[in-house]
């Protein structure tokens, strides 16, 4: 079967305002249903990619295609649309203060207009998975930083989304967690999720075999 790209980068630039460029000539092409790791030193430009990803930010040169779409062609009233199809994980988690633990996770599900008594347990049995099935009335206020992280995690996947964006996920939990995370990664895109995991945790990728990518001065490149 041919594979399709979902995302698709060809000599992408970017800066901010006047700035010097964080991404020069970048080309890249995100199979449907690929898994990599995306890795680079601190300020490389690796969550500015992903920012590109969901149209947060637009190409300062070159051309960007979202699920066979030109970014250039999307508008701005069309972007929540695009970003229902994307699961997110930033580092600053931007969870609800005033939700609790359970429905942080299940608020994607309900903007889709699901009812409660549809995705309940599939929450709960999400929530026990990232160890936080004791926590569904907590508040985020209340939990640790790693927790926190869980939480993003889990309303990042709860709607099995056709991509996942995740910045540094395992960067604050333990080793264990990591593990489990990890686990849940691998059956996600078993099932069709097309993954992009950016991290500095080399001991961590050299746990998988997924493909690696490289971004520094602007550019990528795989190995």
């Amino acid at each position: 079967m041919e594979k399709t790209a979902v995302i698709d980068f060809e000599n992408v630039g970017f800066r901010y305002g006047m700035g010097s460029e964080i991404l020069k000539n970048l080309t890249l092409t995100v199979d449907r249903g690929s898994f990599q790791f995306l890795t680079g030193p601190s300020g490389a430009g690796k969550t500015t990619l992903m920012r590109l990803m969901i149209l947060a930010l637009r190409p300062s040169a070159g051309s960007l295609r979202i699920f066979g779409r030109s970014a250039q062609s999307i508008t701005r009233a069309e972007i929540p649309q695009i970003r229902r199809r994307i699961g997110i994980v930033f580092q600053d988690f931007r969870l609800l203060d005033h939700l609790t633990i359970f429905d942080n996770v299940s608020l994607p599900l309900r903007i889709l207009g699901l009812p409660v008594e549809d995705y309940k347990q599939d929450v709960v049995d999400l929530l026990d998975w990232v160890g936080l099935g004791d926590r569904l009335d907590s508040y985020p206020a209340v939990l640790s930083g790693g927790e926190q992280q869980r939480v993003a995690i889990a309303r990042a996947v709860i709607t099995k989304p056709e991509l996942l964006l995740a910045d540094e996920p395992t960067g604050n939990v333990d080793p264990k967690h990591a593990e489990r995370l990890m686990r849940l990664f691998i059956e996600l895109n078993r099932l069709g999720t097309t993954i992009m995991l950016a991290t500095h945790d080399h001991y961590l990728m050299d746990q998988f075999d997924m493909p690696k990518l490289y971004l520094e001065n602007g550019m990528i490149e795989s190995y």
